[in-house]
């Protein structure tokens, strides 16, 4: 039974685990503190790196913090503890969003999770890049709706129609989202200018990615360029592999979950060797997200649209330190 505190060599290595989660535009919303007597971690939101235009209820912030919380727990029972997850812990304190308590031992309380997970936060990147035709194994698709589906969410992988329809959907999220000038601005912040800019958040230019040249794939232009045209272009697999993630219902506490599910269905595709980028622009428009609800009767939530497939890794997009994010004091009421 694991009791005594964290020694910094550890700390240091879980709170790097968190940080390395995907957020939205890498904004990485997210702070963290430690509770030295009772061992637990508190997850906090960074509302200041909120997305005015593009995220303005918050949703997009959670299922990066969610992420983030799951990297957390993963690397709690790599160093030998079982993580207790608790979302919401204090209604009143709105920006405390997950308390990560650390309890027991591995032997005697099971990760709830496959155990090579931890080195697979180091390898997960996001690609933007064109993969090829293969398809993806039956036994991955299975285990990553297991995975999703263990985190109280669902995976489910559409057959060609379903695919080509949240293709639609998502193209026609991209072109509002190119037209509209404050979302464009917005977005454009968060891209470094400069090759050599040591910035640790934000999204390098060699990161962003090329568009689809035959316009099949809606890839994210973050520099919100008007005329797609001028982008520069490859062709991209002609049959993608798309995964809908899914919540049954659409608060705070499942927009949590729903980033645990996502990073843990991202990790395990990362086991499998696939690369993974996300299209997150339809979630972006109310009714363009209500359109990709997988029931008739409109019920379900979709919370991401998630590309799967074999190709190149992508670039490793810059973290902040974990003692810039580690709050050691008390926090502010």
């Amino acid at each position: 039974m694991r009791t005594a505190p964290l020694d910094a060599a550890t700390l240091e290595a879980c709170i790097s685990a968190a940080v390395a989660a995907p957020s939205f535009f890498n904004t990485q919303p997210w702070r963290y503190r430690l509770d030295p007597e009772a061992v637990a971690f508190e997850v906090r939101a960074a509302p200041e790196r909120s997305l005015r235009h593009a995220d303005p209820f918050a949703r997009a912030l959670h299922l990066s913090v969610g992420a983030s919380v799951f990297n957390l727990r993963v690397a709690v029972s790599h160093f030998g503890w079982s993580p207790v997850v608790r979302l919401l812990a204090r209604p009143e304190d709105t920006n405390l969003l997950a308390i990560v308590r650390l309890t027991g031992s591995r032997s005697s309380h099971p990760p709830g999770h496959r155990g090579d997970l931890y080195p697979m936060i180091w390898r997960r990147h996001s690609s933007r890049f064109p993969f090829s035709g293969r398809p993806l194994p039956q036994n991955a698709c299975v285990e990553l709706a297991e995975a999703a589906h263990m985190e109280g969410a669902s995976l489910t992988f559409p057959a060609a129609e379903g695919t080509a329809r949240a293709l639609r959907v998502a193209a026609d999220a991209e072109q509002r989202n190119r037209l509209d000038a404050d979302r464009g601005a917005e977005s454009r912040r968060w891209v470094h200018k400069d090759l050599d800019d040591p910035a640790d958040i934000g999204l390098p230019q060699e990161v962003l990615g090329p568009q689809d040249a035959r316009e099949r794939l809606p890839m994210r232009d973050f520099t919100a360029q008007r005329h797609s045209e001028r982008l520069p272009a490859q062709d991209f697999e002609t049959s993608p592999a798309i995964g809908l993630l899914t919540t049954a219902h659409d608060r705070r506490a499942d927009w949590l979950r729903a980033g645990q599910a996502l990073e843990h269905v991202l990790l395990v595709a990362t086991a499998y060797g696939l690369r993974t980028s996300l299209v997150h622009q339809p979630m972006e428009w109310p009714d363009l997200r209500q359109a990709l609800s997988p029931d008739s009767d409109g019920t379900g939530h979709a919370q991401m649209l998630i590309r799967l497939g074999y190709g190149p890794e992508g670039a490793a997009t810059p973290r902040r330190a974990p003692r810039v994010v580690l709050d050691m004091e008390e926090p502010e009421e």
